[in-house]
């Protein structure tokens, strides 16, 4: 559970998780003809929760079993939602092959990290799924063959709480998860904690303290300083802005920040919280940061377009355009204005999602392109 200052929250379960485990008593209903309730499952870190089923369905050729999510305490548009899988035996597949059932959103854009005209089904859920699937397989003997459909109810209505009309993915949610675990939190406690650890940093002695917006750009810190002190890693996750306003009236040497392209990219443009739901792209803006980057005009006018700044990336890289690079420089420029002068450098390293780096920008680099 996670700590508010005032009560604990309950942690819950992601959309994958729970898709994961109707999924697995649906497979193991259709090969033994007996639904288990409630039905276990093994998470990516080792957990291994149960979930009570409600509903289930059986016939000849394909077994559904649904699942109301439980989030937890976190304020999660899919909590109370029925997230049901309907198996289906299909021999002329290998594996799984992943279906969008009601409520579930079909990728149309590029750049996010399932293709174009596929299920928003993400990654880990799929690699779950099959995981789990393929262990029921191997216990009755049979080869895996299967087509897993995944619906929610009420999912369209839902995604337009989200922020899936935007990203291209249409016709409701996205089966998502990369732990399977929902973790809450409370803003204030977060950025409490974030503020504590620059505490004990300065209080330690600590010159360098280095900051991630998530478990990935965290990787990246880790992998560039191994032998950093772990007092001076700090979760800032999309609190941005709570870290340097406290930096600014209690100061350290040097902060290093790692994030995502698109989360930085919004610090360039002057966010403080990076959180999806608080903040955006302003993909004009980026556009004329391209232009001064001798961005074709093709390029500038996708831009504009775009919803999704993985996707304009892989076109200005196609122009030899690093755009990891102009958002490490937007970036630093930000976070110094926000520290106002205030005796901190600061060094900026931008990721994918596979952890690769993007662009680096060292605190003694001063930032020569144009404003974000």
């Amino acid at each position: 559970m996670a700590e508010t200052g005032q009560k604990k929250l309950r942690t819950g379960w992601t959309t994958g998780a729970c898709a994961t485990a109707a999924a697995k008593a649906a497979y193991t209903a259709l090969l033994s003809g007996d639904f288990p309730d409630p039905i276990c499952i093994t998470l990516p870190r080792g957990d291994t929760p149960s979930f009570a089923l409600a509903f289930e369905k059986l016939t000849e050729n394909s077994a559904s079993a649904a699942i109301i999510k439980d989030a937890g305490d976190d304020p999660d548009v899919t909590h109370g939602a029925l997230i049901q899988a309907r198996v289906t035996f299909n021999p002329k597949v290998t594996g799984i092959r992943f279906l969008a059932g009601p409520g579930v959103g079909t990728v149309t854009k590029p750049g996010l990290p399932i293709p174009v005209g596929e299920p928003a089904i993400n990654p880990v859920p799929r690699q779950m799924m099959t995981r789990e699937l393929q262990q029921v397989a191997d216990e009755y003997g049979v080869t895996l063959a299967v087509d897993v459909e995944i619906s929610i109810q009420n999912g369209e209505e839902l995604a337009q709480k989200t922020m899936n009309p935007r990203l291209g993915i249409i016709g409701g949610l996205s089966v998502l998860g990369t732990t399977g675990i929902v973790r809450p939190f409370s803003c204030a406690a977060w950025i409490a904690s974030i503020h504590r650890g620059v505490d004990v940093a300065r209080a330690t002695g600590l010159a360098h303290v280095a900051a991630a917006t998530g478990a990935t750009s965290e990787d990246v810190l880790r992998a560039h300083y191994p032998d950093l002190s772990e007092q001076a890693y700090l979760d800032m996750g999309d609190f941005a802005g709570g870290l340097l306003k406290y930096l600014r009236a209690h100061p350290v040497r040097k902060l290093t920040i790692s994030g995502g392209i698109a989360k930085l990219t919004k610090l360039a443009q002057g966010a403080m919280d990076l959180h999806s739901a608080r903040s955006a792209v302003d993909f004009d803006a980026l556009a004329d940061v391209l232009d001064h980057a001798g961005a074709s005009k093709e390029l500038l006018a996708e831009t504009r377009e775009a919803n999704l700044v993985s996707y304009v990336t892989q076109r200005a890289a196609a122009e030899n355009i690093r755009m990891g690079e102009v958002v490490a420089q937007g970036a630093q420029r930000a976070a110094l204005s926000i520290l106002r002068g205030a005796a901190v450098s600061v060094e900026i390293i931008v990721v994918d999602r596979q952890g690769q780096v993007l662009g680096h920008v060292p605190a003694e680099e001063p930032a020569k392109l144009e404003q974000f």
